[in-house]
């Protein structure tokens, strides 16, 4: 129980970056296309570019997306892998320890 109790604690981040609808909206765009820049977030969405930026914060921090630089502009694109790991490890724990 105690495992599954931490590995649910160490989720309540990235449950926080996946709560927002601002930035399931960003995911979901981000899914549709390879790459985006913020400008280019921003043509798509009806926040602001500095809004999206922090949106973008949020979700790079909990590496659900990804930076790559090409000369000036910054390219996001999704990074969901790690997040995925977590969220099936804390899955089958709680099948395991609560059902």
């Amino acid at each position: 129980m105690a495992q599954a109790i931490e590995t649910f604690r160490s989720c309540i981040p990235l449950f926080h970056a996946l709560g927002d609808p601002a930035r399931q909206d960003i995911i979901l765009l981000l899914a549709e296309t390879e790459k985006l820049t913020v400008n280019e977030i921003a043509d798509q969405s009806r926040l602001s570019r500095p809004a999206i930026s922090h949106h973008l914060k949020i979700l790079k921090d909990q590496r659900i997306v990804s930076i790559e630089q090409q000369g000036t502009k910054r390219f996001y694109s999704l990074e969901l892998a790690e997040s995925i790991e977590l969220l099936k490890k804390l899955t089958s724990l709680v099948e395991e320890t609560c059902l």
